[in-house]
């Protein structure tokens, strides 16, 4: 399934802070920043729901994270 998020995350040194923490929250997943979209859009294509901890990892980290609905 794919997951949506609109983010606060602007650079790739944005993305690369945040790499280790999403490849070890979702290890058999495929995910990528879209900066070039208004929303700066995380996509996350995983078997698993992880919606609530993805939100939480980037608020930790300091980036507003929202899903969006599909």
């Amino acid at each position: 399934m794919i997951y949506v998020f609109k983010t606060s995350v602007e650079s790739e040194q944005d993305i690369q802070k945040l790499k280790l923490g999403l490849d070890e929250l979702l290890p058999q997943a495929k995910w990528n920043f879209d900066l070039d979209d208004c929303d700066n859009i995380l996509r996350i294509d995983s078997h698993t729901e992880k919606t609530g901890a993805v939100i939480r990892l980037l608020q930790y980290i300091g980036y507003d994270c929202e899903e969006l609905p599909y």
